[in-house]
């Protein structure tokens, strides 16, 4: 048996728009900003919540349930640059910025977007970016709370 592992297998990138959130093009991702790079290892925060919906009766004599609504606590924690292009992400995660989040798991993070991979897309809007207080021997960083804007596409397929 062997397990995945996740160090070097993860990329991140934001796009201000996408033509097809479910069957994303491989251009347009690899044509999106790459910001893996600036999210530090534990920063990528993508939680599910599903709510649990009684269909219990009178005549019930067990307690069941059915799946409802699902709620995601997103979050990226980023480290601040000293050129624009490493400081991207906090000109980019400013309050009220819309756009979408994808992620990629369990392929190189090198390898370009290739038709077939399964992607993650988050619509999101982004929410007031908070600086983490400075700390001895750690970079300068900041996370930016996202709130979903419209259902993701958690298995979309490349195209």
């Amino acid at each position: 048996m062997s397990d995945l592992i996740s160090d070097g297998k993860t990329k991140v990138i934001w796009l201000a728009s996408i033509s097809s959130q479910s069957a994303p093009p491989a251009p347009e991702l690899n044509a999106a900003p790459d910001i893996t790079w600036r999210v530090t290892p534990d920063g990528l925060k993508i939680d599910p919540d599903t709510a649990s919906v009684d269909t219990n009766s009178l005549a019930s004599r067990f307690d069941t349930a059915e799946p409802g609504r699902v709620k995601y606590d997103i979050e990226v924690t980023c480290k601040r640059g000293t050129t624009p292009q490493e400081d991207l992400p906090w000109k980019t995660f400013t309050y009220g910025t819309h756009g979408y989040l994808g992620v990629r798991r369990g392929i190189d993070y090198e390898i370009a977007f290739a038709p077939g991979q399964e992607v993650e897309i988050y619509p999101i809007a982004c929410g007031e970016p908070a600086s983490a207080p400075p700390a001895a021997n750690e970079v300068a960083k900041f996370t930016s709370k996202m709130m979903l804007t419209t259902a993701p596409t958690t298995r979309a397929v490349v195209a």
